[in-house]
């Protein structure tokens, strides 16, 4: 049967004239196998995934696999980008059984859900040989295999992380990180900076986004020179070498090597909006305009390559092209020649450091731009015709689901840089995408997680959804002024409160009334985005800053607890908890301009508080008498001229009217 031929996911739809008999996560597929009396075979991945697209070739595709897998299993597909939370519980359980996890997620289960054997790719000769073995070992040994199942889950829910209830509650009362924390976080990620090439670690690497704005935030509230300089020395290496793309723009989602050289291609929405914010705050910190060209050129990728037709953002775009990763990105010297000619083939090969031997596969090359050109003319002449001639290739697939916590991400990373940087065409993009979430996902102060051809799926919203969309709306207020903004952002983090809490201040990851897995995700932990929590916290502080909300404050510090916990040795696991942690330490700051939006003079003083350095600085722009958010209210023009109000928890110094008082008032 093709049951996938009417799923929302297009990774279920890669999969959908597999001659696997493969069901959705649903409670018939678990009858069924109850019915069967066979157990599960849960597979996991994402459009996207380059090794998922080998396991369905080798595997999925072929007839005698599909066939054991259906004689001998209810099997079931799941896209862990709808379905974070069963990702997380069964990817803790592959990572306790196996020391590692990844994608393809393989775990086979009982028909109650328990986990009792677990991978991730396996080649076809070895997968079918598994089938076999998980087959004769539940027929003949059932027993002990149930046994097994039930231990992994006693032990998984039993076992208290750093970031839940239990591992807080042994730490004592909810706190926000202190100075000396946020300090110790410093030296803990200095440990393991590579000062040669930039980053953190070893192979591969994976661009840090969260802990960058944590750097670069740490650096504006204290002057920490060393925190700035590794910041900027990893935002530049990863520019200039192959994770981006030197044509077209937008980051790739890791490199392999440790040089930033060759990338896994995929490109992920996710990473691209964190990127493009931290990339513009870098900018409005040092002035570099090689930060703002990134930031621009990486908003100018999204919009060019993921806007759906609806006014979203679609997931991603796949590693592969024509069955070969990398194939649309990488050139030889001849390519460059046949495309250029001689004279300019060679300036280019010499350029993007494109070598006979290659930097990548069978005598290819990834673009890198390891110095800025000399002659910026002949730079941008040869990149617009070697970008078109790339467009000429058979492009990567596109994943093109809408996700709501990415496009949360989007919204802030759209708006801000569009503000920041003159390009009103940003900000209206950032409006659509809003206008998208809030009407096709968000009832009731509720949210669906995905979106697909401007259908809503049936996935209910995780944390990171609620607080990704509660964090970009504010940060559109904070451009445009709108207050229904703030009162969505507000009714999403009110669910929040209600909904996600464990009653020790801090968050699972889903909500009280979702659907009940062997164990309620909770991790507090970044990971290729903010983790849920982090997120929250960092929403709720801003909320609170706008509204004098002391509920929404008070939540957003108790939230921020483990921080303080992994800023002692795991700083690179809470860049978001602890980038928020220095908005709380100075605030955060609240800058209130009142006056006319058709006035040039507020014009002025409203992008001299965008401007503002301070960590997680909030804005607020209105008229004189203007209703709906509270830091607006009771403020005035100064006789008769437009104003700006900073403040502290609602207590403001004295008002001003000039951009340069402004200027001087921030740097307070």
């Amino acid at each position: 049967m093709n049951r996938l031929k009417d799923a929302t996911s297009p990774y279920l739809l890669q999969h959908a004239d597999n001659p696997v008999d493969w069901w959705e996560w649903s409670d018939e597929a678990f009858a069924e196998a109850r019915r069967r009396n066979v157990p599960i075979l849960l597979s996991v991945g994402y459009a996207a995934c380059h090794w998922c697209h080998v396991m369905a070739h080798e595997s999925f595709e072929d007839a005698r696999t599909a066939g054991l897998m259906n004689e001998l299993y209810v099997n079931i597909k799941v896209d862990r980008e709808e379905r974070p939370d069963v990702d997380a519980v069964y990817m803790e359980a592959t990572q306790a059984m196996t020391g590692q996890g990844g994608w393809p997620m393989t775990v086979f289960m009982t028909p109650e859900g328990h986990p009792f054997y677990c991978g991730t790719y396996f080649p076809r000769p070895q997968f079918q040989a598994l089938l076999q073995a998980v087959h004769k070992a539940w027929t003949e040994q059932r027993d002990e295999v149930v046994d097994q199942g039930q231990k992994v889950v006693a032990a998984l829910t039993s076992r208290g992380g750093i970031g839940s209830a239990e591992g807080v509650a042994d730490q004592g009362a909810p706190r926000v990180p202190d100075s000396g924390e946020l300090e110790q976080a410093v030296r803990v990620l200095a440990r393991s900076y590579d000062e040669t090439r930039g980053g953190f670690g070893r192979a591969p690497k994976f661009p840090p986004s969260m802990v960058l704005e944590f750097l670069l935030r740490h650096h504006a509230r204290t002057g920490d020179d060393q925190a700035l300089a590794m910041a900027g020395h990893t935002l530049e290496a990863m520019a200039r070498g192959g994770m981006y793309d030197q044509l077209g723009g937008g980051f790739a989602r890791y490199s392999v090597d440790d040089s930033w050289v060759v990338p896994h291609f995929e490109k992920m929405l996710y990473d691209n909006a964190l990127l493009a914010r931290v990339y513009a705050h870098w900018w409005r910190l040092t002035g570099s305009p090689f930060a703002r060209r990134i930031a621009l050129e990486t908003c100018d990728w999204m919009l060019r390559d993921l806007r759906t037709p609806e006014g979203g953002l679609a997931s991603a775009l796949d590693a592969d092209s024509e069955g070969v990763e990398g194939k649309f990105y990488v050139w030889t010297p001849g390519q460059l020649r046949e495309v250029l000619g001689e004279e300019d083939g060679a300036y280019a090969a010499e350029l993007f450091n494109v070598t006979g031997p290659g930097t990548f596969e069978h005598g290819t090359s990834v673009l890198q731009l390891l110095r800025d050109p000399e002659d910026e003319d002949r730079y941008e002449r040869v990149r617009t015709r070697l970008f078109a001639a790339r467009e000429q290739r058979v492009p990567p697939a596109r994943d093109d689901k809408v996700v709501a916590a990415w496009n949360g991400l989007a919204i802030a990373a759209l708006a801000e840089c569009g503000a920041l940087m003159g390009r009103a065409d940003l900000v209206a993009a950032a409006t659509e995408v809003a206008a998208l979430i809030t009407r096709l996902h968000m009832t009731d102060a509720r949210l669906l997680r995905t979106s697909r051809n401007g259908v809503a799926g049936a996935n209910a919203g995780v944390l990171e959804d609620y607080a990704d969309v509660a964090e970009g709306l504010l940060a559109l207020h904070g451009v445009t002024g709108d207050p229904a903004y703030v009162a969505q952002a507000g009714a999403l983090l009110d669910t929040v409160l209600d909904r996600f809490g464990d009653g020790m201040g801090g968050f699972y990851d889903t909500a009280d009334d979702a659907e009940r897995l062997f164990r309620r995700p909770q991790d507090p932990t970044d990971n290729a985005t903010p983790s849920g929590q982090f997120a929250a916290a960092g929403a709720l502080l801003s909320y609170a800053a706008l509204t004098g909300s002391e509920r929404h404050r008070e939540a957003a510090g108790a939230a921020l607890t483990p921080a303080g916990l992994l800023a002692r040795e795991h700083a690179r696991f809470a860049g978001w908890g602890l980038a928020v942690a220095e908005a709380h330490a100075t605030g955060p700051l609240e800058i209130a301009v009142i006056g006319g939006r058709d006035d040039e003079r507020t014009r002025v003083l409203h992008r001299t508080a965008l401007m503002a350095t301070a960590p997680g600085a909030v804005v607020s722009i209105g008229e004189p008498g203007a209703d709906g958010v509270p830091l607006l209210q009771g403020r005035g023009l100064v006789d008769g001229a437009p104003a700006a109000y900073v403040c502290r928890g609602f207590t403001c110094r004295l008002p001003v009217t000039t951009p340069a008082d402004l200027g001087r008032e921030l740097r307070v």
